[in-house]
């Protein structure tokens, strides 16, 4: 029997930031650990946004040398806190400049779809028409191959007017959504930015919030927009893909 084709998604890193006296470097490297030590090889890793905390070379000079222990290709998306052309030029990603950065890989069976939801110097992300119009086109190319979409921001209400305020506005997931109801190869759409495990769907797709590997945002749901509470312990997402078939599942750490 063929084994599971597995991917890793690590998300929200933030290099460079002090919140509650946590090194987000440390945390970080107790995840790569963590996902080098699981009992199977992994396939692939996903890195959806907030590599950095400032966008700052620096950053990105420090966790090049951790995301390299993996024996695997290493996808990267930016965030709304990542500068796009650094982190393009630390990466090697495809486009030029501060563009966009979206892109495709393959991995087995199983297509990947990367698209930039960011709006430069905003928290909230946003899906421009030529954005929608261009991932349509994509998801068309392969009808057939079972595809995962990673975005920064998860397209989910939570309920958390804290996060909700600088996620996406419901036009935007209203919009999105309406691609991927025309693409029922898509099996699973994965993003990060609300530091939070959430669950929900788009068009009939499951959808997944996966965890920061630095610190989780506390589930208040009475703290008003840009009041957030950050603790907890780090984490990371597993995608199985296996006959066809494609499940999401969540580790969480020890703290460090």
């Amino acid at each position: 029997m063929a084994r599971p084709l597995l991917i890793a998604q690590l998300s929200d890193p933030h290099i460079g930031a002090t919140a509650e006296g946590v090194d987000p470097l440390v945390r970080l490297e107790t995840v790569v650990e963590a996902v080098r030590s699981l009992p199977n090889p992994i396939d692939a890793v996903i890195v959806s946004g907030d590599l950095s905390d400032d966008g700052s070379e620096e950053s990105y000079r420090l966790a090049l040398p951790l995301l390299d222990r993996f024996e695997c290709t290493v996808y990267v998306l930016p965030g709304n806190h990542d500068d796009r052309a650094r982190l393009r030029a630390a990466f090697g990603l495809p486009g030029a400049g501060s563009e966009p950065i979206n892109y495709t890989a393959e991995v087995g069976e199983l297509r990947l779809v990367l698209l930039d939801s960011n709006v430069p110097r905003q928290d909230p992300g946003r899906f421009g028409p030529r954005d929608l119009a261009s991932l349509d086109e994509k998801l068309g190319e392969e009808p057939e191959r079972p595809t995962l979409l990673a975005v920064h921001h998860t397209p989910l209400a939570t309920g958390l007017p804290s996060w909700d305020a600088i996620n996406l506005d419901p036009s935007e997931r209203e919009a999105l959504a309406g691609v991927v109801a025309r693409h029922p190869q898509l099996r699973v759409i994965v993003g990060g930015h609300l530091h939070r495990i959430a669950a929900s769907s788009l068009a009939g797709c499951p959808v997944l919030s996966a965890p920061s590997t630095y610190l989780q945002a506390l589930p208040d749901f009475n703290l008003e927009a840009d009041d957030v509470e950050m603790v907890g312990p780090p984490g990371f997402a597993l995608h199985v893909f296996h006959d066809g078939e494609l499940s999401s599942q969540v580790e969480m750490l020890a703290a460090s």
